[in-house]
């Protein structure tokens, strides 16, 4: 157990926070957002598991298997673990602590990596946190450029930090700033880096690098307050050691405008509530570097950050720590809470140049070419659902309910074939869901990269833009019912229409400076994907 002294700190440096920055920069104070007293500490769970409602367990053949409702697809596990996903499957969380005993001879840390990784691949839930008998030595390290109140606040909340303070340094490196950000810095424990003239953030946070003395570099920005648990939560997922970089939840810090409100559930910055990790393939995978712990000897076999980047920077890093062989982790804990741009125009601009990175990054990164894959039966159903529409003839909907069957007798025998133990209605359900998943996927598509072009062309073929604008619609509606935001759908799909239109609008604009169109020209593929069932 932490000593009391990081609450005593915390709660002083709250107060002067709140009195200094509070309402003069529109802010509410640290203690407000993430004040961490001594019985919030002591009601911190610890780490437990459970499997999800919609995970079943099955035992056929000598064979035991986890089966996901959807999407559809199956785990083989030894027997041994049958008494732990029959304590699992009670409904409760389950500690660690009595899970381990279940496996004989496992080594705890080695159980909880198996657990997570079936966690991120959607057969467990958790709560709780996992923490360390040791903790090692973290340099944090922070770029500013001419944020004298936000430095401020950002140091303010490490000043909070549950976390031994003898194995923790912060550098801040201060990009040529034109105010007094730099004489805001040296009123803390922190060391300062002065720069002569701007050289960006991914400059500054290499330069950082250089000086940090810590085994992890933990890179987090200016314009964002560390959570107390920040790194005691973080910092576990270095139990794996073939882990590279971990990342966690990145916040709203504002929520009071219904623009904050927007960013809450669809910031870039939010990389959503579930683990996620470049193990599970996903080449477009990255984690942002506002909330980012890397090892400190791959950071450097890598080169760090590449300087000629302003944006997406931390993509590209992520990218090339996966392709070396050093999978990347995002972790919906250790959280940071950014004080996002929550004017309209920043908030468009700010997507307009994350926009412009897409461009970027492929011609840096070549294999990683957009792929549209149509699966054959999910196309021969839509094809003859658009008929129907087209000609209005119902009887061609008989043909949808045939092409469905087909589909699901397909996977029934491919999966008996496999000995595992899914039922026809199960397929059925998950074949249904998996076509609308796909007219989604192609809906939000149109959506991020061809909304403009859709209205654009309404003088010239009225049909397809009233398609294009449709399908923005729908992608957008979905996207509201799964995030929920604290919004009416009218609002929430105007700020995504913004976003969608801005974004874009960088895309194509690096586009056509690039001469170079792979961001949004995806290479179509008619095979169905190896993932599930």
């Amino acid at each position: 157990m932490p000593s009391q002294r990081p609450m005593r700190i915390f709660a002083k440096a709250g107060r002067r926070s709140r009195e200094s920055v509070g309402d003069k920069a529109g802010d509410r104070g640290i203690t407000h957002l993430i004040g961490l007293t001594n019985e919030m500490y002591h009601e911190l769970k610890t780490l437990a598991y459970r499997l999800p409602k919609r995970v079943a367990y099955h035992e056929s053949g000598g064979s035991f298997q986890l089966i996901l409702e959807f999407p559809l697809k199956a785990v083989f596990l030894h027997l041994s673990w049958k008494p732990v996903c029959e304590l699992l499957s009670g409904g409760d969380f389950v500690p660690l602590e009595k899970i381990v005993p279940l496996v004989n001879g496992s080594d705890p840390d080695r159980i909880e990596l198996f657990l997570n990784d079936l966690l991120r691949k959607g057969f467990m839930e958790q709560e709780g946190a996992s923490f360390s008998s040791e903790y090692p030595f973290v340099s944090i390290i922070i770029p500013v450029r001419n944020r004298p109140l936000e430095i401020k606040a950002c140091l303010d909340s490490l000043a909070q930090l549950v976390y031994p303070s003898k194995k923790l340094e912060i550098i801040v490196v201060d990009d040529a700033s034109t105010d007094n950000t730099a004489q805001m810095v040296s009123g803390f424990p922190a060391h300062l880096l002065s720069l002569k003239e701007n050289k960006q953030a991914p400059f500054c946070r290499n330069l950082g690098a250089k000086k940090a003395t810590g085994s992890i570099l933990a890179f987090l920005d200016s314009d964002c307050l560390a959570d107390p648990m920040w790194l005691k939560e973080l910092i576990p997922a270095f139990k794996d050691p073939a882990l590279g970089a971990a990342g966690g939840l990145v916040e709203s810090y504002f929520n009071e405008k219904p623009l904050d409100r927007y960013e809450q559930v669809k910031s870039s910055l939010n990389m959503g509530p579930r683990f996620r990790s470049s193990r599970e393939h996903d080449p477009f995978f990255y984690v942002p570097s506002c909330n980012l712990l890397i090892r400190k000897e791959v950071f450097f076999k890598l080169g760090g950050f590449r300087e000629e980047l302003f944006v997406g920077e931390d993509v590209d890093f992520c990218w090339r720590m996966g392709d070396a062989g050093y999978p990347v982790e995002f972790r919906p804990v250790g959280r940071v809470y950014h004080k996002h741009r929550n004017k309209l125009i920043p908030f468009c601009l700010r997507r307009f140049d994350y926009g412009t990175s897409e461009p970027l990054l492929q011609r840096l990164h070549l294999q990683r070419r957009k792929e549209m894959v149509f699966p054959l039966g999910c196309s021969l159903f839509w094809s003859m659902a658009i008929l129907t529409a087209v000609f209005a003839f119902p009887p061609l909907l008989a043909l949808c309910g045939i092409i469905t069957l087909a589909d699901t007798l397909n996977k029934l025998h491919k999966v008996k074939g496999r000995g595992i133990g899914v039922k026809f209605p199960a397929l059925l359900v998950s074949v249904i869901r998996g076509y609308f998943a796909f007219f989604y996927h192609c809906s939000a598509f149109v959506s991020r990269y061809y909304l403009g072009w859709a209205i654009l062309v309404s003088p010239l073929s009225l049909l397809a833009s009233i398609i294009g604008v449709g399908m923005h619609i729908l992608a957008g509606l979905v996207e509201y019912f799964i995030k929920r935001p604290r919004l009416n759908p009218f609002s929430f799909l105007f700020y995504f229409s913004l976003e969608q239109s801005s974004y874009q609008s960088g895309v194509w604009w690096e586009c056509i400076k690039q001469l170079s169109f792979n961001p949004v020209n995806p290479r179509v593929t008619l095979k169905t994907p190896h993932k599930g069932i």
